[in-house]
């Protein structure tokens, strides 16, 4: 049996929780987890290989271990530790922002000047900014989460699986938008606009199933108020739990997610579906959900629906729409793609 290490210090623990799902009763492989607290506090999912980690303490807990493969599930920090941790192992770096990950190190200093600055200092002057490049190269594997960005050096690691929940039948259209509500990743003021506009007298429930603040807080506080009785809205001014986050999006007949054709991270374009990767594309994996995306949002996925000008009536025909995730989605098939990818990256 092979031995891996997976290390989230940082971030994404929505990841990390996916890894540790699919892994689940694997026979070909053992992993060790090594969560800060933060993540170890986000994660449901329990396991006796989950130990607590941070950067001053991670190369000491690997040593000895005879690990044959170590995963940094996240790169957006610390680049100074887990470049120590690339040269002495066999590393695979998941990679969320493309753009940043070829970033020069001209480039990454003068974007330390364009915003949060004390930060951006701390991450040059403590945790190696400036190893970046390096680190990347060092890293003997680069993959993506999405296939869609395959490309060169990036190679895909397969991790969303279908979980079967019991089937719900509403009697109305239920739409959920799931993330936090913000306008920095997703295109909200669309779907405000869109919902103010409806003229049906059919009924349909719009469920914003993220936490909402400021401006959009406000915006859905005046709709809630201004919607015809046929339109129901449901919104969350705090943090959502993820047992009602689960029961919303089983609930869900279509997701929809106005994906934001661009965003930045660390003042450096991304481009989803380009060089990042959108966590609505796992939702609807996970949940086996069609979704509702930006027509000119680039993908080859059948569950990915164009949307159209009149996306109202678009909602109440897919809701009757029936695709078979289980066929490529099944938590065995996904398992099994995913063993062949870690033992490829053991034997390269």
């Amino acid at each position: 049996m092979k031995k891996i290490a997976y290390i989230e210090i940082d971030t994404h623990a929505e990841i990390a929780q996916a890894f540790m799902e699919i892994m689940k009763g694997s026979e070909a492989f053992s992993v060790d987890y090594y969560f800060s607290k933060k993540i170890k506090d986000q994660i449901t999912e329990k396991n006796e290989s989950v130990f607590l980690s941070e950067s001053s303490m991670i190369l000491d807990q690997l040593k000895g271990k005879g690990y044959d493969l170590v995963i940094i599930g996240t790169a957006h920090r610390y680049f100074n530790t887990f470049l120590s941790v690339a040269q002495k192992y066999n590393t695979a770096i998941i990679a969320h922002n493309l753009n940043f990950v070829k970033a020069s190190k001209l480039r990454l200093i003068r974007n330390i000047f364009k915003g949060d600055l004390v930060y951006r200092l701390k991450l040059l002057w403590k945790e190696g900014l400036t190893e970046v490049p390096e680190l990347h190269q060092k890293a003997r594997h680069l993959m993506v989460l999405d296939e869609g960005l395959v490309s060169g050096q990036f190679q895909n690691l397969p991790l969303f699986f279908t979980k079967v929940f019991p089937k719900t039948e509403n009697n109305h259209p239920v739409i959920v938008i799931p993330g936090g509500v913000s306008q920095k990743r997703r295109d909200y003021q669309h779907i405000f606009k869109t919902i103010r506009k409806i003229q049906t007298e059919g009924q349909y429930t719009f469920v914003f199933l993220g936490k909402a603040k400021g401006q959009e807080l406000k915006t859905l506080e005046a709709m809630s108020q201004e919607l015809p009785q046929n339109i129901k809205m449901q919104y969350f001014s705090k943090r959502v739990s993820a047992k009602e986050f689960e029961g919303w999006m089983q609930k869900a007949d279509v997701l929809w997610c106005p994906v934001q054709k661009e965003t930045t991270f660390f003042s450096q374009k991304e481009r989803y579906g380009h060089t990042k990767m959108t966590g609505n594309l796992g939702d609807a994996i996970k949940y086996g959900k069609l979704a509702v995306f930006p027509s000119n949002y680039p993908t080859k996925n059948q569950f990915i629906i164009p949307e159209r000008e009149d996306v109202i009536e678009q909602f109440g025909e897919l809701k009757n729409l029936i695709y078979d995730f289980q066929e490529n989605y099944s938590k065995e098939a996904v398992q099994s793609k995913l063993e062949a990818v870690l033992q490829s990256l053991i034997t390269i």
